[in-house]
């Protein structure tokens, strides 16, 4: 599936279920908000689609390899590693202000198999950006040359996960989008040599 052929009614349908979750969270949106908000019947909905939970399963697919192609290209564009972690950054605070806390909540409360998903892409692909950033970051010359960016990475996806726990951080009391920008400086703060921190300085501004 090509995530980025919107004239495809199956990623129509994704889009708009994906836009609906995110406002409203998961549990509140029915199988008829989906077909209502589309104009479509219930019918062509589950041609596509076995039940909620495939729906729900199949738009965090498509939301991922879309997530993906859009890192892809901020790592691609950045100048260096620094760069390319602002980069990111941003995309991922912009994605964090646009997502209702009941989003995650229901996920892990009604719908286990699909935040198990996510979970895993999040080590597996997170934990692949970081550590390749990690070390580009080191021939640049940006990062410190005495941590292994095996265990740094691993450290980096683990923190992530904190940020998500309601435990942790009671969304009540924390803003996603805020608690990511500390986080990211936080780590960047203690990686940068002496020559990655005065550019850090100057990106951190701009964030």
């Amino acid at each position: 599936m090509n995530s980025n052929d919107h004239s495809d009614p199956k990623i129509a349908i994704l889009k708009k279920a994906e836009a609906l979750f995110l406002r409203l969270g998961i549990k509140s949106v029915s199988m008829d908000d989906v077909t209502r908000e589309l104009g479509i019947s219930k019918k062509t909905l589950y041609q596509y689609f076995e039940n909620k939970e495939d729906l729900i399963t199949q738009v965090i697919s498509n939301h991922q390899c879309e997530e993906a192609d859009a890192v892809t290209g901020i790592c691609r564009g950045a100048n260096d590693a620094l760069e390319e972690v602002m980069g990111i950054a941003r995309h991922v605070i912009v994605q964090l202000q646009q997502m209702s806390p009941a989003t995650i909540f229901d996920m892990k409360k009604y719908y286990p198999e699909a935040w198990q998903v996510v979970e895993r892409s999040q080590f597996e692909y997170v934990y692949n950006v970081v550590r390749a950033n990690l070390e580009r970051g080191k021939k640049e010359g940006l990062y410190r040359d005495d941590f292994d960016p095996d265990i740094i990475a691993r450290l980096y996806v683990g923190s992530t996960a904190v940020l998500l726990d309601d435990q942790s951080f009671p969304t009540a009391e924390y803003h996603w989008s805020v608690l990511y920008r500390e986080f990211i400086q936080y780590h960047l703060r203690g990686i940068v040599s002496p020559k990655g921190l005065k550019k850090l300085q100057e990106y951190l501004s701009e964030l």
